[in-house]
């Protein structure tokens, strides 16, 4: 077994809690619903605040450039043939009942996960059979995988650990405690459950006997509110009603913070990929020339430039250019319609109306949308336009014959790896839980499954390019920008850490000055 130990700042970040004391409220204004505190039923930034501030996984990704440091576990071995992975728990960690949490609660939490096939399970069932993670004792976890996976330590952190006991008693006809888990938190999290409403939000009070550090001043609770209307968010960040708000706003919004002397900007790179989902399964998008039509409709430069007054970078294909894995020659599609209407004659089934699902709340979808709309009128190509909040969209999207034709919408990091990106939105093993484009392709199946098998990240690399070549040169998706998170928060906060996976929501760190 060769021992693999994260870096010796974890051992710092990690050091015993100061005697810290609670200092006031923080309220953020978010621009989706809470409608669900499961942490196992929902996978996604919109909602991220109640899963990473209610509960922990065995190791934590922080920061930017993204890095991950033990959390409930405090090491990991590795077997030589990349199989078989055993954990070490902390000790003396308490839920916030005050039992122990054991290494029975893990092998509980990932068996509900594979039964539920829900959230983040998307990233286990292909590698995890139920029954294989065993407990060498209570401090112990070892995971046998079904094959060697090279992404596996890099999404540990979403086997959030549930209080096994407590779900257990709640379990009604066998539906593993979901009914009861959807309003109430069971875990070890910073934050405990004060008070939720799926209509309005969650409020959380600080867990003090949490095994990790604390600022000098923690906050005392922490308040997350469902505020769709974005000039609303802006209006209360100003007037001091709230204390934060998603760091993606519409730029024209950050210009005008950047005016407010009781705001603060923090500017940081980020990995969020904007591109249109587009449903590869259903004709006559099947078609890959009615794909290649609309890419060539999509005025890049004119979102890009005008609408978002280049306050992002254009992405052509599906992995964010600041990763490994994303072709650096990468041209993509420019606007020409001309060419699109040369494609466009190439299809051979009847062209019907397309409807494409936008997300209320997030202008810049619907923005996107009315572009393309326009442009695709001009060619022969109809385009209707719904909108419904992001968790009535996602669960359509799960839904092969419910999805929309297209939705634009941005792939957010959950894991620094290719995968993430072109892996979980292309790949066949993904279908109907991250791969929404319903896409099923053999040779670039043969691609990504073998990535996934393989450590040396040169032989990954050369994978992963062809594979973000075929799925933009066959236009499976239409893929637009990579932005930069603008994280607008009062004056007077300090200690954000933000990182691409939870968007800056993780509230432990954070104070008031």
């Amino acid at each position: 077994m060769k021992r693999t130990t994260l870096a010796l700042l974890a051992a710092v970040a990690l050091a015993a809690p100061s005697l810290a004391f609670a200092q006031g409220k923080y309220v953020h204004a978010n621009n989706s619903g809470y409608d669900n505190l499961d942490p196992h039923a929902i996978f996604d930034v919109g909602r991220a605040a109640s899963r990473i501030n209610f509960y922990d996984g065995l190791y934590r990704w922080v920061d930017n450039p993204p890095k991950l440091i033990p959390w409930l576990a405090e090491s990991h071995e590795a077997s030589a043939d990349g199989k078989t992975y055993t954990f070490k728990l902390r000790k003396g960690v308490k839920f916030h009942d005050g039992t122990e949490m054991t290494a029975d609660d893990v092998i509980y939490s990932i068996e509900r996960m594979l039964a539920t096939k829900k959230g983040a399970a998307s990233l286990f069932l292909p590698i995890i059979a139920p029954g294989s993670t065993k407990a060498p004792d209570k401090y112990t976890i070892v995971f046998t995988l079904k094959e060697p996976s090279a992404i596996f330590i890099s999404t540990v952190s979403e086997i959030l650990v549930v209080n096994a006991k407590l779900v257990k008693k709640n379990e009604k006809n066998g539906d593993w405690g979901a009914a009861w888990l959807a309003k109430n938190v069971a875990s070890t999290g910073s934050y405990k459950l004060k008070r939720y409403d799926p209509a309005v939000g969650f409020i959380g009070e600080r867990f003090k006997d949490h095994f990790g550090p604390w600022p000098a001043k923690p906050f005392d609770e922490i308040e997350f509110r469902t505020v769709l209307e974005t000039n609303t968010r802006v209006q209360g960040l100003i007037k001091g009603d709230y204390h934060g708000t998603d760091g993606y706003l519409p730029y024209d919004q950050i210009l005008r913070l950047k005016q407010e002397k009781n705001v603060q900007i923090l500017e940081q790179e980020s990995m969020r990929v904007f591109y249109f989902s587009i449903h590869n399964g259903r004709s006559p998008l099947s078609d890959v020339h009615f794909r290649k039509a609309l890419a060539y409709a999509f005025d890049y430069d004119g979102f890009i430039k005008d609408i978002l007054k280049g306050a992002v970078a254009r992405n052509p294909g599906p992995n964010p250019n600041n990763l490994w894995g994303a072709p650096k020659d990468l041209k993509g599609y420019s606007f020409d319609l001309e060419k699109a209407k040369a494609e466009l004659a190439k299809v051979k089934e009847p062209i019907r109306p397309i409807v494409i699902g936008t997300l209320a709340g997030f202008s810049e979808t619907e923005q996107a949308a009315t572009l393309l709309q326009n442009a695709a009128r001009k060619i022969g190509i109809e385009i209707k336009i719904e909108s419904a909040p992001w968790q009535v969209v996602q669960s359509r999207m799960q839904d092969r014959d419910k999805n929309y034709d297209m939705v634009p919408l941005w792939k957010s990091t959950y894991y620094v790896d290719p995968n993430n990106w072109v892996g979980e939105l292309y790949g066949s093993r993904y279908l109907g839980t991250r791969n929404y484009s319903y896409n099923k392709d053999e040779e670039l199946d043969g691609w990504i499954n073998e990535a996934l098998k393989i450590t040396d990240q040169e032989k990954r690399r050369v994978l992963y390019e062809k594979a973000a070549r075929k799925v933009t040169d066959e236009a499976m998706g239409i893929f637009v920008y990579n932005t930069k998170w603008y994280g607008p928060y009062a004056a007077n906060l300090t200690g954000i850490r933000f990182c691409p996976i939870g968007s800056g929501q993780d509230m432990r760190w954070a104070s008031f000055k």
